[in-house]
C-alpha cells in the first residue's frame, strides 16, 4: 500500500480536530506518540542491543514526544538520558520532566558528550512545524546527528528537514538521514526523501477522521502502537 502524506497545515488541522470534535487533550496525544516511539525503539533495538538512549528534545510538541518516549523506555529496562536544553515553561512539559526525575533519569547539559557513552540516538528537536534556521543550542546537535554512526530514531521529521521538501539542499543538516523514522498519525511530504526503516504511529485515529483526511491507517499488529511501512510507500497528497 502507498500512503499518502499529509501537508504541515493539514498535520495542523487534523491535530486541533483531534483535540476538538475528536475529544482528545494534547496530553493524550502526546502520551500515544511518545508511547509509540518507545515501541519502535524497543523493537528495532532491544535492550541487548545496548541500553543506553539519548533523547534529544526542542522546546515544543515534538520535545514533549521525546520525554514521553523516555519515560517508558526507562520502564522497558533502558537507561534513557535526556538533552533539554530549553525547557519549556507550559505546566505539562513540567510535568513530563518532573516524571522522568521521578525516575533518576538524567538530564545531561553537554549532547556532544553524552553521545559517546550511548548506543542509540531519539531526536525529538524539531517537528512538523519547523521552519527557517536551526537557532541555538540546536546547530551542534544537528552536525553531531549527521556525523554519528550511532543509529538515530526521528520522531515524525529528521531534524532540520524541512517538511515539504526534505533535507536542505546545502549546510546543516543536508547530510542528516536517521535510520529510522517515525510518522505520527500520517507520513508528512519529507517521507519521499527518506531512504532508512519507515514506521507509522498513533493507533487511535477513526475510519472517519481518516476519511476526512484522505489518508490510509495502517494495519496495526497484535497491540503494537505501530506499522512498519516500505521504503517508497508513500505519495503526496
Amino acid at each position: 500500500m502507498a500512503f499518502k502524506t499529509l501537508s504541515a497545515k493539514a498535520a495542523a488541522a487534523l491535530d486541533q480536530e483531534l483535540m476538538s470534535t475528536g475529544a482528545f487533550s494534547i496530553d493524550q496525544l502526546m502520551e500515544l506518540a511518545g508511547l509509540s516511539v518507545s515501541q519502535v525503539v524497543h523493537h528495532v533495538h532491544p535492550p541487548s542491543k545496548g541500553n543506553r538512549i539519548l533523547v534529544a528534545c526542542g522546546p515544543g510538541n515534538n520535545g514533549g514526544d521525546g520525554l514521553v518516549a523516555a519515560r517508558h523506555l526507562r520502564h522497558y529496562g533502558y537507561q534513557p538520558s535526556v538533552y533539554y536544553p530549553k525547557r519549556s515553561k507550559n505546566d505539562l512539559y513540567q510535568r513530563l520532566a518532573k516524571q522522568l526525575e521521578d525516575l533518576e533519569v538524567a538530564f545531561v547539559d553537554d549532547f556532544i558528550s553524552a553521545m559517546k557513552s550511548t548506543d542509540h540516538v531519539v531526536d525529538a528537536v524539531f517537528g512538523f512545524s519547523f521552519s527557517g534556521e536551526v537557532r541555538e543550542p540546536f546547530p551542534a546537535v544537528i552536525q553531531a546527528l549527521e556525523e554519528t554512526k550511532l543509529p538515530v530514531t526521528s520522531i515524525d521529521a529528521p531534524s532540520s528537514w524541512d517538511i515539504e521538501n526534505g533535507p536542505p539542499q546545502a549546510g546543516l543538516g543536508s547530510k542528516f538521514s536517521p535510520t529510522y523514522l517515525v510518522s505520527l498519525t500520517a507520513p508528512k511530504p519529507l517521507a519521499q526523501h527518506f531512504k532508512g526503516r519507515h514506521f507509522i504511529g498513533g493507533r487511535f485515529v477513526t475510519p472517519a477522521i481518516a476519511k476526512k483526511y484522505e489518508f490510509e491507517v495502517p494495519s496495526y499488529q497484535g497491540i503494537d502502537q505501530f506499522a512498519e511501512v516500505g521504503g517508497g510507500s508513500v505519495r503526496k497528497l
